[in-house]
């Protein structure tokens, strides 16, 4: 399994320690880099399985803003190009460890088992979206921003006191960094050494708003300064480099040494939601500047390099990948639409008369639509 052999990072050091320069194991022309800090020997298999999990997340991805474009979903955030970022990160992790995401983390629920129709439901809107996602040890979706980052923290803090050798990750992104949610978590893990790390996925934009726009330091890596803990900046497009580091932030929570900020160097090539026009704020040139670095082909490159490709690999990962989506479009399609009416009956153990009334409108209205 690949490991660090770097030292232990403590408090004193982790300002001495943070590198612009972003880890990177896998070069963009898919060849091994010089660096010697981190090991990238893992089993052929598990190499393997790495691409197989990013195409496989690409294939969904694609599949659920097809759903969207024809109307059968009202919204749905893309993770387009982050596939490396999140699979590298969640791929090292323990399946006791808990998962904070955000609701671009497609990558991450797919490791954990949770299905395209679990997926499917929480972007339907059906009152039972998010079910089963604890049972994986996953949190529900954080759709408020940088929320879920005290979230993780708490649970982090609870696992300490427990006596349990469980770990928390918030898979956060630069816009939530902006946010004091973020700040407050980072200081609190930092002061009570709680066994949490902190994973950014910088794409570049928080919505229309650029990274340029949120910091004025040399990266948000560097942030952890502030905080007394460890930062790192990793190549958020090369898969191996992502597992490395999340693996030793993980081992460093493990051992009682505290949290780790990680800044995972990535882009969204595809809009912020399917609702956004990114043409509105970014140039076509450096969409394409990005797209030359897409982590898909570069890793595929370096296991051809490696003699671990084979056609066997691209077939499975394509059939894979029909199943998948075939999956989640009959989840979708062929689910009857929800009653309307359980959104005021679950709010309260007895409807409120006030509820009842409003209940009573929309059904009114409704049937005059029928």
């Amino acid at each position: 399994m690949a490991g660090s052999v770097q030292a232990p990072l403590t408090s004193a050091r982790a300002a001495q320690d943070v590198e612009l320069e972003p880890i990177q194991l896998v070069a963009p022309d898919g060849t091994p880099t010089p660096e010697t800090r981190y090991r990238r020997d893992l089993p052929p298999e598990t190499l393997a399985w790495l691409f197989e999990s990013m195409a496989v997340t690409r294939a969904l991805d694609v599949e659920f803003v097809n759903l969207q474009r024809q109307g059968e979903l009202a919204l749905f955030a893309t993770c387009r190009g982050q596939e490396a970022a999140q699979i590298g990160a969640t791929a090292c992790l323990r399946k006791t460890d808990w998962l904070f995401p955000q609701y671009r983390e497609m990558g991450a629920f797919l490791l954990r088992g949770i299905t395209p129709a679990q997926m499917g439901a929480v972007w339907r809107g059906r009152w039972h979206g998010g079910l089963g996602f604890t049972e994986k040890c996953v949190a529900p979706i954080a759709i408020p921003i940088g929320t879920h980052g005290l979230h993780a923290v708490g649970a982090a803090m609870a696992a300490q006191r427990l006596g349990e050798d469980s770990i928390t990750v918030a898979y956060l992104g630069d816009g939530a960094t902006s946010e004091g949610d973020a700040h407050e978590a980072m200081n609190f893990a930092a002061v009570y050494k709680a066994p949490c790390v902190f994973f950014v996925q910088n794409n570049q934009w928080a919505i229309s708003v650029p990274v340029s726009r949120q910091q004025a330091g040399p990266s948000i890596a560097h942030r952890a300064i502030g905080y007394g803990m460890p930062g790192v900046r990793v190549d958020g497009n090369d898969v191996l480099a992502c597992y490395a580091v999340m693996e030793e932030a993980a081992a460093r929570a493990r051992r009682g040494d505290g949290p780790t900020l990680i800044e995972a160097v990535t882009y969204r090539l595809g809009p912020h939601t399917t609702s956004d026009d990114p043409t509105r704020y970014r140039s076509d040139d450096e969409v394409e500047r990005w797209a030359a670095l897409d982590p898909i082909p570069r890793y595929r490159k370096y296991l051809q390099h490696i003699d671990v490709w084979t056609d066997r690999l691209e077939h499975r990962v394509q059939s894979r990948s029909a199943r998948l989506c075939a999956e989640l479009r009959d989840a979708i399609i062929n689910t009857p639409d929800m009653d309307v009416g359980e959104l005021f009956d679950t709010v309260y153990a007895d409807i409120t008369p006030t509820l009842q009334a409003q209940r009573d409108e929309l059904l009114a209205e409704m049937a005059k639509e029928a």
